[in-house]
């Protein structure tokens, strides 16, 4: 899931040992660019674990999928965190995962709006992502690849939902739907980061897309100087996102990889994932503070997550390769 603030400097200690003992030997996580640990939590798992935490990014979950099944005789880590409930069916497909996949947290992919534009330009807020077809909303968006970006995966998955199928000799009404977005200059970028950071309006990087796909929770984090959201999510029909934990085959560190998945699973983690990666825990006995959840409320309806993702995955993407005439 993603960080949805530009604190990743701070908080990144590739390599460090417990201030009361030295580590046993290294475990390494390899992640998504959006992955957050406090220095707080990084020094209570070498503490409690003995073992030196390492992290590698490897940018979205698509294409971090795609390099762990490239090196899974070789990994390039122990641990995997990251990979979601559209590309588990890869990781599954490869047999990169010792053992099972186990779910940390979750959140809801949504469109996201920049309010403050819509208001200077008297524009109707959509309440629903379909009407982003409508002249009036042309050359407002960015999305993300979905042969890259789990986000723009989940998305078009969303899609195929929404519509049903066509009759024989038709085109599916999803790629209907995606014609007209691709005519209306929707913006596609390779990542959650690229689309939200740097294209959209609303966001630090002051794009000039004031519409992006992101997550219900993504406004929590874009409020003002008196606490109120400057963003609002499109919180109909959108998709639930599961991302897990699991240790790596081949893993040189499997005792250590089953330490650090115990960790990601333990409430003093769960505890930090909203305000980390303004994602909900999977743990639902752990509370949420008040404030993060009045400007991170859920989707109010969902879709997709009932398809045959693994099945359907590789006919969607060369709907959309089709369409915006992008490589896999």
């Amino acid at each position: 899931m993603k960080r949805i603030s530009i604190l990743i400097s701070a908080v990144l200690l590739l390599a460090g040992c417990s201030p009361t003992a030295t580590p046993k030997e290294a475990v390494t996580l390899v992640a998504h660019d959006s992955f957050v640990i406090s220095d707080q939590l990084k020094t209570e798992f070498e503490k409690t674990s003995g073992y030196q935490l390492k992290i590698v990014r490897a940018g979205d979950a698509g294409s971090m999928t795609s390099k762990l099944v490239l090196t899974k005789d070789a990994p390039i880590a122990d641990v995997v965190f990251g990979i979601d409930n559209t590309f588990a069916p890869v990781a599954k497909a490869n047999k990169i995962i010792d053992g099972e996949l186990k779910a940390v947290d979750y959140a809801d992919v949504c469109f996201n709006v920049d309010t403050e534009y819509f208001k200077e330009h008297d524009l109707e807020i959509p309440s629903d992502w379909r009407d982003l077809t409508k002249p009036k909303y042309k050359n407002l968006t960015v999305i993300e690849n979905p042969n890259t970006s789990s986000t723009g995966l989940a998305f078009l998955a969303s899609t195929y939902a929404a519509f049903p199928p066509a009759t024989a000799g038709v085109f599916p009404s999803a790629v209907t739907w995606w014609l007209a977005f691709r005519d209306n200059g929707v913006k596609v970028a390779s990542s959650w980061e690229d689309a939200y950071y740097t294209d959209f309006s609303g966001s630090a990087g002051k794009g000039k897309y004031p519409v992006v796909l992101s997550y219900s929770s993504s406004p929590a984090d874009e409020l003002d100087s008196k606490g109120n959201p400057r963003t609002q999510a499109i919180r109909k029909d959108c998709f639930r996102q599961t991302e897990y934990v699991g240790v790596l085959k081949n893993a040189s560190n499997s005792t250590g990889a089953i330490a650090l998945v115990k960790f990601m699973l333990s409430k003093s983690f769960q505890k930090a994932l909203p305000e980390a990666m303004y994602v909900y825990p999977i743990d639902q006995s752990v509370s949420i503070p008040d404030s993060w959840l009045r400007n991170a409320a859920p989707a109010i309806t969902t879709i997709g997550g009932e398809l045959d993702i693994a099945k359907k995955r590789d006919s969607w993407l060369g709907d959309y390769n089709w369409v915006f005439d992008v490589a896999p």
